[in-house]
Formats: structure tokens, C-alpha cells, sequence
């Protein structure tokens, strides 16, 4: 088995499940949807998704990610923007999502 960083073989980075109920759960993915971060691991984490901040019943700010499509853009172009972002995660401090940072990661 070769490993991941010298393999040819991208079957790792990605697959599209057709049978789900909830397929497609965002709208606006340009290449083929990517399955594997149905759960973005970066929902804790500062990102340059675009989000929004939503306070629950009991007082809690939470990322509502249902806007982002950057987890499920394409399998190489997904999971390289995932393992960019968790090589340095940082903790969600509970802000708003700043708009210069969206644009930015959708040029990347």
C-alpha cells in the first residue's frame, strides 16, 4: 500500500452517495458533490466558509453552515481545502463570519 501523499489513487478523497435522503443537501457545488465531510470538521474551528451565528434555546452561539458548499466542492479540491484548514486550527471564538475572508477562500 503506498501512502496517500505519493498514490495516484484518489478514491480516499471523496465520494458522491446518490442514495442519501438528503442529496444534495447544499446547493451551488460545481464539481462532483463530496460526501466524505457530510459533518465538516471544521464546524468548532475558525474557517473562511461562509457561515452565520445562530444562539440556541440555552444561550449558545453556533456556526450555521448550511450556506458553505467548500466541504463538498469537488473530492481533490475538498479535501485539500480541509487538510489546509486542520494543519492550524484554530478554536471558533463565536464571531460573525468577516465577508473579506469568504471571498478570499473562494479564489483559493
Amino acid at each position: 500500500m503506498e501512502p496517500k501523499d505519493s498514490t495516484a489513487k484518489t478514491g480516499y478523497m471523496g465520494f458522491t452517495n446518490t442514495a442519501c435522503p438528503f442529496y444534495p443537501c447544499h446547493q451551488g457545488v460545481e464539481r462532483e458533490f463530496n460526501c466524505l465531510f457530510c459533518y465538516c470538521p471544521l464546524i468548532a474551528y475558525d474557517c473562511p466558509g461562509p457561515y452565520g451565528v445562530i444562539v440556541d434555546r440555552n444561550g449558545m452561539k453556533r456556526k450555521d453552515c448550511s450556506a458553505c458548499t467548500l466541504p463538498h466542492n469537488g473530492y481533490k479540491k475538498a479535501w485539500n481545502f480541509i487538510q489546509r484548514w486542520l494543519e492550524k486550527p484554530t478554536i471558533w471564538d463565536g464571531s460573525e463570519q468577516d465577508p473579506s475572508r469568504i471571498k478570499d477562500a473562494a479564489s483559493e
